[in-house]
């Protein structure tokens, strides 16, 4: 069984690579070319815990795989991250263990990869100006995500915890103007495309400042409870989520507006990877706002961590151990 650290992660599926995988992942999703059961999740007072089995029959190609994710807000005070876990591959045809992945390297990559993707049919061709919000991993992949769809010439970062997003600014890409601002408002009152990277349970953005014509994804909510994006930008935008079901279950986003009667189920255009099949349309003019509202779906991590392992093997990355 083949063992890959992040590091090992990031190094066999660079994003561009992974954008296109991502497409076709979203592609299987809403062809019904996948079976994803909707994840468990396991609530303690410390935090949550996600568990994710998904198969993908995709283009003559199946794919299994298993993700536990975990995700604990107070480990920065045990000098942890907040989000670990693993991926765990499997033999589509006999089930035997094939792989072990880094779960969280996974999570970052494939998140900001299906991101990407959304941007590149969704914003404007000629977007430059990005604002993020946010200072953990997704922050950083979700730069390098939109950096690889759109000709970025400045990013506008914005965190509560400045430190930290100095941190992980660090290698970045020094040909584009990078900022650190004193406020979400001022990352993006001129930003073409908005990335909400957050844990915060409330908005982290504000409706008056966001520009017309703006792309968002907005990746941060994945509770009933839990908010990023405020109710005026729900209810004016175009959107789009990843999978339906599972949006209108988990991303509080949604749920909250659609309980105070604000929008509607209709609201919701549709998945992103039926916009990738050309079952439905896309923007529909330059001034209106598009929002990707991504929850996650083990999709992304089954066809992921199949690539990944792949490349893995060809490159020599990673460590193999044996089960006998």
């Amino acid at each position: 069984m083949l063992i890959l650290n992040a590091n090992d992660v990031t190094q066999a599926l660079p994003m561009d690579q992974a954008i296109s995988s991502m497409k076709l992942a979203m592609q299987s999703l809403s062809s019904g070319q996948a079976k994803i059961p909707l994840r468990t999740h396991i609530e303690s007072h410390q935090g949550t815990t996600l568990v994710m089995p998904g198969w993908v029959g995709q283009q003559d190609q199946e794919s299994l795989a298993v993700k536990v994710v975990s995700i604990f807000n107070r480990n920065q005070n045990h000098g942890l991250p907040n989000i670990m876990g693993l991926v765990h591959v499997l033999n589509p045809v006999t089930g035997e263990p094939v792989a072990v992945l880094n779960g969280a390297a996974v999570t970052a990559l494939r998140t900001a990869a299906v991101s990407g993707a959304a941007t590149a049919s969704l914003a404007h061709p000629d977007a430059s100006r990005l604002a993020i919000i946010g200072s953990g991993p997704q922050a950083k992949s979700h730069f390098q995500a939109m950096c690889a769809v759109r000709p970025i010439r400045k990013a506008s970062f914005y965190a509560r915890r400045q430190a930290r997003l100095k941190k992980m600014m660090e290698g970045l890409e020094t040909e584009i103007d990078l900022q650190i601002v004193d406020s979400p408002d001022e990352a993006t009152h001129d930003a073409d495309i908005i990335c909400t990277t957050t844990n915060s349970p409330t908005p982290v953005i504000n409706d008056d400042a966001v520009t017309p014509g703006c792309h968002i994804n907005a990746i941060g909510s994945y509770k009933p409870d839990v908010v990023e994006i405020p109710s005026k930008v729900v209810q004016n935008a175009r959107i789009y989520v990843d999978h339906k079901l599972t949006a209108l279950a988990e991303a509080g986003d949604l749920i909250q507006p659609l309980q105070r009667g604000e929008i509607s189920s209709e609201h919701v255009i549709g998945e992103i990877g039926e916009l990738f099949l050309g079952k439905i349309s896309g923007r529909q003019n330059p001034l209106e706002t598009t929002l990707f509202k991504s929850v996650g779906n083990t999709v992304e991590d089954v066809v992921a961590a199949s690539q990944i392992v792949q490349n893995a093997k060809r490159l020599g990355l990673g460590q193999e151990i044996s089960l006998d």
